[in-house]
């Protein structure tokens, strides 16, 4: 019978398995999705379909930087225990130079980059084997700079918050400061001019809302509001907020004098968005930096 797209990216999704190996699979038993898992598990695949349905939400983000260019990604595994595993260590730092000497769109192009005969998929898969976890890669950015741009690079507890942020100027050691500043404070923006019009909108309104009902009069809600709007910017926007390691400048400042503008910055921490265990590391961070 016709074995469909769908049945194959199914049955991956469900074993970690490669492209080819699903369609075998599914060719074998007539497309059943569960028929096909048990012949993956016979043939040797066992330990990784039986981990399918697991939620992955530890494991560890990385960030390798080479030249100009730099990746940063996050692999994920069932518990933090696997995350100090040598064998899960050398797979994240494979899957890490890979993404970046072969530079996939998405992570469903690099799940089937051929690493030593194995599709990057198989190479999970069979990690998830030997380990005994269920192992995915979630998610990668590659970064590219200029000749004139300057990358910091910044991992916090081995690799539960990692950071990449790119400057226009400066030196690594500058770079790398106010990457362990968004380590810690984990903004949402370089600067005010990112900042979607519907989300000022959105949060002009609610603070309207607020100024109102606290019944202040209409002659000095607006004045009100065009000050808690810039509080509120100065909290999410990384050139505006307080320096961690000197509070009485912001970031940009610290920046400008040492020759730099912040251009961007990518922040992955181990588990955001998925469903695990809550764990605040910005406290913890701050403490750290503040020992340097």
């Amino acid at each position: 019978m016709a074995i469909s797209a769908k049945q194959v990216k199914e049955l991956r999704d469900k074993t970690g398995v490669g492209m080819m190996d699903a369609k075998k699979a599914l060719v074998a038993v007539d497309g059943d999705i569960d028929k096909a898992i048990d012949y993956l598990r016979e043939n040797g695949m066992a330990k990784a379909a039986k981990k399918s349905d697991r939620i992955a939400a530890e494991g560890t983000t990385e960030f390798v930087v080479e030249g100009n260019k730099a990746v940063i990604i996050e692999v994920n595994a069932e518990t933090d225990f696997v995350a100090k595993n040598d064998k899960f260590k050398a797979l994240v730092d494979l899957l890490a130079r890979t993404i970046l000497s072969q530079e996939p769109a998405d992570v469903e192009a690099a799940l089937a980059i051929d690493v030593d005969g194995m599709t990057v998929s198989e190479k999970i898969a069979e990690a998830t084997t030997v380990i005994g976890e269920k192992l995915s890669l979630r998610r990668f950015e590659i970064l590219t700079k200029s000749d004139s741009q300057t990358f910091g690079a910044y991992s916090h507890m081995g690799g539960r918050i990692s950071v990449v942020t790119i400057l226009e100027g400066a030196n690594e050691a500058v770079a790398k400061d106010v990457a362990m500043h968004v380590a810690a404070i984990n903004p949402s923006y370089v600067s005010r001019d990112q900042v979607k019009p519907e989300e000022l909108a959105h949060e002009k309104e609610v603070l309207t809302e607020q100024a109102l009902n606290e019944g202040k009069p209409a002659n000095i809600v607006e004045k009100m509001i065009t000050g808690r709007l810039n509080k509120y910017l100065s909290e999410i926007c990384l050139n505006d907020q307080p320096f961690v390691k000197n509070p009485d400048q912001t970031v940009s400042q610290f920046a400008k004098e040492n020759n730099g503008e912040v251009l961007s910055f990518i922040r992955y921490e181990v588990g955001e968005g998925l469903e695990k265990r809550q764990e605040n590391f910005a406290e913890e961070v701050q403490r750290e930096m503040r020992k340097d």
